[in-house]
């Protein structure tokens, strides 16, 4: 009765709306720690409601503990961002997404909102309304043994077949925490797209945008933040690993959708054509940046082109880059770079992809 009585009450605090009892709000601040994969957050009071990042005040944190400062001058220092509104506390609370400086202003190394942020604010870019869809693939474990959910403990289900977009208790495992994270975030604002089950038992994934420019970045971030939050809750793990398992099992990509505005334009097919070509002489820069552990998922099978090839194609999922058959009927649009992992950092793929398509000279 007493452990009842103990979590009727944590729920009721849980839920409890601060702003039917005062002016207050909680801040949630959100960086990207020491690994450029980990995600860290912590939380303080405001005076009231908050819509623009600059009301914000800038915070600090211990950087000793996250792998980005030495012990004998730990404290880096957090600039916000952008603002969503938290689905967890709710009311006028927020979630604040942040980068990251030394005292003397500096970004970073792990700070990689701060050079796409220049790229984005070239004029060139700016005028190309530089427009992503990023396809987010993860795979969902059981805490105790780090296994897919599902998955019989040490053994394997069927092969791959039923699982795509697939229902039923014996296809589809975790759609509560993904269900969740969808309409979690759509109350966040965060311009989620949609989801779906993936190849693999296990594996889901959601789509973020259309959005513009460094929005991609931040979005898909506070998209990781609160499925985190959400598997956090539901005592499971999530993994961004591009192969989570070896073996006749797909792995894990974060398929970056591309498209400017003279490519979405009348005759913008031959843009398109160009742009590729520019990525393709940029290949092994560009992979050498789209995460760690692509090699192995890029090995030609599962969906992927080879790491070491570069190639395109419409309606070729095999491919490097896949031009939709929409797309060519229609003579412009847009398209799909397939070669960045799931563990991607959004902020390097996305303005690495307008650097090469936009600024750069051959």
């Amino acid at each position: 009765m007493m452990k009842r009585s103990l979590m009727a009450s944590l729920t009721d605090l849980i839920n409890l709306n601060l702003s039917d009892s005062t002016e207050k709000i909680i801040a949630e601040y959100i960086w990207i720690g020491g690994s450029g994969l980990d995600i860290r957050s912590k939380a303080r009071t405001l005076p009231g409601p908050v819509s623009d990042p600059s009301q914000l005040p800038k915070w600090n944190y211990d950087g000793s503990s996250t792998g980005q400062a030495p012990g004998e001058d730990s404290e880096v220092i957090i600039y916000p961002q952008a603002i969503f509104k938290d689905p967890f506390r709710r009311g006028n609370n927020i979630l604040v997404m942040c980068d990251a400086y030394t005292p003397q202003g500096e970004p970073i190394p792990t700070n990689k909102r701060y050079n796409a942020a220049k790229v984005f604010s070239h004029p060139d870019v700016v005028a190309e309304v530089p427009w992503y869809g990023i396809e987010q693939e993860y795979t969902l474990l059981q805490k105790e043994v780090k296994w897919p959910l599902g998955w019989p403990i040490g053994g394997f289900p069927g092969p791959q077949g039923p699982y795509y977009c697939g229902v039923g208790a014996d296809k589809a495992w975790g759609r509560d925490i993904v269900d969740s994270h969808y309409k979690a975030c759509l109350y966040a604002g965060v311009n989620i797209s949609g989801i779906n089950g993936e190849v693999m038992p296990g594996q889901w994934e959601f789509q973020v945008g259309p959005s513009v420019g460094i929005s991609a970045g931040d979005e898909l971030w506070i998209a990781r933040y609160i499925l985190e939050r959400i598997t956090e809750i539901a005592g499971a793990v999530v993994t961004f690993d591009p192969k989570p398992i070896q073996g006749d099992w797909n792995g894990a990509g974060a398929h970056t959708n591309y498209s400017t505005k003279l490519m979405r334009a009348d005759g913008g097919y031959e843009v398109i054509k160009k742009a590729i070509e520019k990525l393709g002489l940029r290949h092994k820069e560009h992979i050498s940046a789209y995460g760690e552990g692509n090699e192995r998922r890029l090995t030609g099978r599962h969906e992927t082109a080879d790491i070491n090839t570069f190639l395109w194609g419409v309606a070729n999922r095999g491919a490097s880059i896949r031009v939709g058959r929409d797309t060519e009927k229609a003579g412009k649009g847009y398209f799909e770079d397939r070669r960045p992992a799931s563990n991607m950092d959004p902020y390097v793929v996305t303005s690495m992809i307008a650097e090469t398509t936009i600024l750069w000279k051959p």
